[in-house]
């Protein structure tokens, strides 16, 4: 045969086709694939001489595609050529076959030929699981199926091509680990055995908890709980689970240390059950930043990835690897950008620190007037007032901030100040009030008859009614005033309820309750680690108590548990030099209290 592309005008449906019948064949699940890529597969075409059309080639085989491409071409306006093998003039029977051949071969192939061809154009390719989808008119639940299974060894996946296994057998054969496939071939081989299948293997996989000595990555030995073994010690579990899992724990979070200290980007551990996909991720070296993921089964079978990264972040670094100039640290900076904190904890975190850095202000009148002053600098001419409400749309984080100490200090200094102004002390707030120029002058006239260390009290309520919640300036205060935390906070069920990434718990577990506890529990659940972490700072369940705790992200200056980005931090660091060989602030108490001080409003006192 002859190749070559072939004008769409040029061509039709031979009546040597199988569908010359068909006057509108069905080319719907064709027709998006044609409309992407094209017409891939050539159709078998013949000279239409035999058929009374000079000039014209006869469609043998082909026919649908034929029509998905004229369908394709009426919607875009533009026809292009097909790839055509092209006949010799005269053979009816051999066109009749072809035509056949071609459509029996249109039969779908087996799913271990489908996962054979979806893993070459993932890996070779670089196409996604969408792409996938759209180009074979699959979807992604069913591209994500075949795929899975190439976590089965290849005997299993063809016994199952084979029919030798059933799909029920092997879904639930594709969640097992290379261990346990060995192992159910073994039952599979022997002839005195029973095999479980269906249900049962479900049940056989993860039924049950006994925990083998072979999984264990610490030494027997040492071990100092209790070891079952059969009679022919071949095989052992372990008799306390609990036990087993401490001593594992403390393993894995040894095995962690270690591959971070031999020069990993990271070290992933997966929560326990969950599924190490080789397809969603790419081979990365540990010189380009790849990462170590390690699998824990509910079995107590631990795995280690060495050398990736999500394809994901693998694009990203590739994207930064191309910059000319760009530093390691900038490769992984672009390779993991996702945000150590969620934006509600972010809110709980800007709001408390707002509450706190304020708080502390009002003892320092000085560097409130100084302040003032900055943003009557940089404000707008007017000078238009607005209070800080601390919005938030989340229940919880307000009733937490509203309830807690710094609030509750603040709210105190700001009922002085309107008292020495003669207002309610219920009124919201001291500033903000927009009012007429006659407000103005009665305001003006009653500040004329305050003392000097009044009026600067009221001038760090004002302040700290107007300072942005979540701005540099609240990192500038807090820090150059050293607030401590501890005295103006206390972790409550907000918090705790906005953590929830594994790496920060454990990290927070670590200063709570030191590495030991900590890396026994390294592969729990967020919600254990965090329950560790309450017990300890109530002193229950039989935990010593810590007192004044104060989470790093908290703290004044701020600072991080990851490498990850941390919005509060960056913000410090922005201006952390401008603070540097400062004179200390001087405290100031509010004369409303009784307190008579000097001269602590004055320049020089500051």
């Amino acid at each position: 045969m002859e190749l070559a592309n072939i004008d769409l005008g040029k061509l039709f449906v031979s009546k040597t086709n199988m569908r010359h019948a068909d006057k509108s064949p069905d080319v719907s699940d064709i027709l998006p694939t044609v409309k992407a890529r094209g017409v891939i597969v050539p159709l078998i075409v013949r000279p239409g001489d035999d058929e009374g059309q000079p000039g014209m080639f006869g469609i043998v085989a082909g026919a649908r595609r034929f029509h998905a491409a004229t369908l394709a071409a009426q919607e875009t306006g533009e026809a292009g050529p097909l790839p055509c093998a092209i006949m010799q003039p005269g053979d009816d029977a051999a066109a009749l076959e072809a035509s056949l051949i071609e459509n029996i071969a249109r039969l779908d192939p087996d799913e271990v030929a489908q996962w054979d061809t979806f893993t070459r154009l993932i890996q070779k390719e670089g196409r996604s699981v969408e792409q996938i989808g759209q180009t074979f008119g699959l979807t992604d639940l069913y591209v994500r199926r075949v795929l899975a299974l190439g976590n089965l060894l290849p005997r299993i996946r063809h016994l199952y091509r084979d029919g030798g296994i059933n799909v029920a057998s092997i879904r639930h054969l594709t969640l097992a680990t290379k261990a346990q496939q060995k192992a159910w071939l073994a039952l599979f081989d022997s002839a005195d055995d029973y095999c479980p299948t269906g249900q049962q293997l479900k049940s056989w996989l993860f039924g049950g908890a006994s925990i083998s000595t072979k999984h264990a990555l610490f030494p027997l030995d040492s071990h100092k709980g209790k070891i079952v073994a059969d009679l022919f010690g071949e095989d052992a579990v372990f008799a306390d689970a609990d036990q087993f899992w401490r001593a594992q724990n403390e393993a894995i979070a040894a095995k962690r240390d270690a591959l971070l200290a031999d020069g990993w980007a990271g070290v992933e551990i997966m929560e326990p059950g969950r599924y190490f996909h080789a397809w969603e991720h790419e081979r990365t070296p540990k010189a380009k930043g790849g990462k170590v993921f390690v699998t824990v089964t509910h079995g107590g079978e631990v795995a280690i990835h060495e050398g990736y990264l999500s394809s994901k972040d693998a694009k990203k670094a590739r994207g930064q690897e191309s910059k000319t100039g760009a530093t390691e640290a900038d490769k992984q900076a672009a390779r993991d950008q996702r945000s150590e904190t969620t934006s509600s904890l972010q809110t709980y975190i800007d709001l408390h620190r707002h509450a706190a850095a304020r708080a502390v202000l009002t003892d320092h009148p000085g560097v409130a007037l100084r302040l003032m002053v900055a943003h009557a600098i940089a404000g707008s001419p007017l000078w238009n007032v607005r209070i800080e409400t601390q919005h938030c749309r989340n229940e919880s984080i307000a009733e937490s901030v509203e309830t807690g100490p710094a609030e509750t200090r603040f709210d105190e200094q700001r009922r002085a100040a309107l008292a020495l102004l003669s207002f309610s002390p219920e009124e919201p707030s001291v500033a903000g009030r927009n009012g007429k120029d006659d407000d103005t002058a009665t305001i003006f006239a009653r500040l004329i008859g305050l003392a000097d260390h009044d009026v600067l009290a009221i001038l760090a309520v004002v302040m700290g009614e107007t300072m942005q919640a979540g701005s540099a300036v609240v990192e500038a205060v807090g820090a150059y005033l050293a607030v401590d935390m501890g005295s103006l906070w206390t972790a409550d069920d907000a918090f705790f309820d906005f953590v929830r990434d594994r790496q920060v718990a454990n990290a927070m577990l670590r200063e709570v309750a030191g590495k030991k506890v900590a890396d026994a529990n390294v592969a729990e659940k967020v919600k254990t680690q965090k329950a560790i972490i309450r017990d300890c700072l109530t002193g229950s369940n039989e935990r010593k108590q810590v007192d004044g705790w104060v989470p790093k992200w908290l703290s004044f200056p701020a600072a991080s548990y990851t490498a990850r980005p941390f919005a509060t931090l960056a913000k410090w660091k922005r201006i952390e030099g401008r603070f540097k060989n400062l004179p200390a602030p001087v405290a100031f108490t509010m004369g409303v209290f009784g307190s008579e001080p000097g001269d602590p409003y004055s320049i020089a006192a500051e």
